[in-house]
């Protein structure tokens, strides 16, 4: 492969780097190359963002012949450190509210459910304390994260006995009369100071690092590198920080991309330029190399469970010859909460049926409008896109889901489905021929808004880059054609053979223009 003169720059650079990688733009051969090209003593580690990219990183390192490159994850390191060999013992999902309320023996506090929304706040609180780089719950204010109007009023009122409570459950964890949570021991890992012993460090997808992770990597002696996209950051509400804005190193840039063409290029440029409604924003230049005219593999992504599903049930009726589909991260995952409640138990609350309800905190619920004031005292979207889908489609929903289910392969098969329905947080990395994007994205008209009611408080603008940046990873997933909602990009533009804007559902462009067999 012949390389840029960008990748070239990188791999002759020295001391600590900080390189702003676009979208398919070659980042993970660069720093494989940037590896190679040290002295072949060195001692390097290559941190990855999750288990899959750390397996197919190995590979990678493995297939060049650069056995002195150890692959891990943050919290593959913490675990080797802190629990391997230990007292504790770890839970894998985490504890849900109502595990929570009776470990504590919460109180009401005078308020429906009392326990259980304390309990929720908890969770978060952990979640936020465990993420950040702060060294006691005390340096930090909960209250900051909280931006739905009647949880805030509900963390005011009862701040201090949330916090201590919070505090609390950390200690159990620590003695460990409690099972341990992944967010705790690389948290301990953290305070724990850990000295690596490495040359190099080679920190990948560094826009998602959480404060914790972070911390841990700026105080090793080894030279640093930090690679990653400031505007693939969508990882806020797991309390990731930016750091290629935090670290004061030394900046290189990747901004050509070997995925899509220049009319992708154009299209992810224009999305990015509605940062400027909400705060400056200086424009990057993307330039697109890749030239496809493959249609062998079709995705439809949205920005919710709630969208994708609701435009899942719309496909598999307009589809009626369509044999089979792959939900990314596997079907059920979209139909569950966060706090392990299933669309199901929202639907049997629905109609009354109490006995069926499987969830413990849902059968506490008197009703759906109970678990409505539940949500709002939380601020749980989780929840709330489940109670959306079971008043828009009621009783229709198992024949619905079962239609779905029966047409989806397993994940060892996903190349032989005929479409993939994802939300973008879980096609990360992921790229496709031919990509719709549901029309449940921010918009040009939402931002104007946004801006005109004077909302433009530091955490409103986060998380309205954040959406922003949820769009242009959708976009820039594909490799050769994008069907848009047109209220997705800006008045002005004008579209191409490879991007067709769609003024209504993009029901007419699949019956006229695309055959699903391969």
């Amino acid at each position: 492969m012949e390389l840029t003169n960008e990748q070239n720059e990188i791999i002759n650079s020295s001391g600590n780097i900080k390189i702003n990688a676009v979208a398919g733009s070659g980042k993970t051969t660069t720093i494989i190359e940037y590896a190679k090209a040290r002295p072949k003593e060195s001692r390097i580690l290559y941190l990855a963002f999750n288990k899959s990219v750390k397996n197919e990183a190995i590979k990678k390192f493995a297939d060049k012949g650069l056995n002195n490159v150890s692959v891990e994850t943050a919290h593959s390191l913490a675990y080797r450190h802190i629990v391997y060999g230990s007292k504790y013992n770890l839970r894998s999902f985490g504890y849900k509210s109502h595990e929570i309320a009776e470990m504590l023996k919460l109180r009401g506090l005078g308020e429906k459910h009392g326990e259980h929304i304390v309990a929720s706040h908890i969770s978060k609180f952990i979640s936020y304390f465990c993420n950040s780089d702060k060294q006691k719950v005390s340096d930090l204010d909960y209250s900051d994260i909280v931006s739905d109007p009647l949880a805030q009023m509900f963390v005011s009122k009862h701040y201090e006995y949330i916090e201590n409570q919070t505090r609390l459950f950390l200690a159990k964890m620590n003695s460990g009369e409690i099972e341990i949570t992944h967010d705790f021991y690389l948290k301990k890992f953290q305070l724990s100071e850990p000295v690596l012993n490495f040359d190099y460090i080679l920190f990948d997808e560094g826009q998602d690092a959480s404060a914790a992770m972070l911390d841990i990597f700026f105080k090793q002696d080894a030279v640093k590198v930090i690679v990653g996209d400031t505007h693939q950051q969508i990882y806020g509400w797991r309390f990731a920080v930016n750091s290629l804005e935090k670290a004061d190193f030394e900046t290189y840039r990747l901004t050509r991309s070997f995925r899509f063409g220049q009319d992708i290029a154009d299209l992810a440029m224009n999305v990015l330029k509605m940062k400027e409604i909400i705060s400056e924003y200086s424009p990057i230049s993307i330039t697109g190399k890749n030239v496809s005219s493959s249609l062998k593999v079709s995705a439809i992504l949205g920005r919710t469970n709630l969208g994708l599903l609701l435009r899942a049930i719309e496909f598999v009726n307009e589809k009626k010859n369509l044999k089979s589909l792959y939900f990314e991260g596997n079907i059920n995952s979209y139909t569950y909460a966060d706090e392990g409640a299933s669309l199901y138990d929202v639907l049997n609350l629905y109609n009354g049926r109490h006995k069926m309800i499987r969830d413990k905190l849902v059968r506490q619920m008197k009703d759906i409008k109970e678990l409505q004031s539940f949500i709002e005292k939380t601020g749980d979207t989780q929840f709330s896109m489940l109670v959306d889908i079971v008043k828009k489609y009621g009783n229709d929903i198992p024949k619905i889901i079962k239609l779905i289910k029966d047409k989806h392969v397993e994940n060892d098969e996903k190349e032989k489905a005929e479409i993939i329905f994802s939300t973008v947080h879980r096609c990360k990395g992921m790229e496709y021929d031919v990509v719709e994007i549901v029309n449940d994205f921010i918009t040009e008209e939402k931002l104007e808004k946004q801006a005109e009611d004077g909302k433009s408080d530091e955490l409103s603008i986060a998380k309205l880059n954040e959406e922003i940046n949820l769009l242009y990873v959708a976009v820039t997933r594909t490799k050769n054609i994008v069907l848009i909602p047109e209220t997705l990009v800006s008045k002005d533009f004008p579209g191409s053979p490879n991007i067709r804007l769609l003024k209504n559902e993009p029901k007419k462009y699949y019956k006229d223009n695309f055959n699903f067999t391969k």
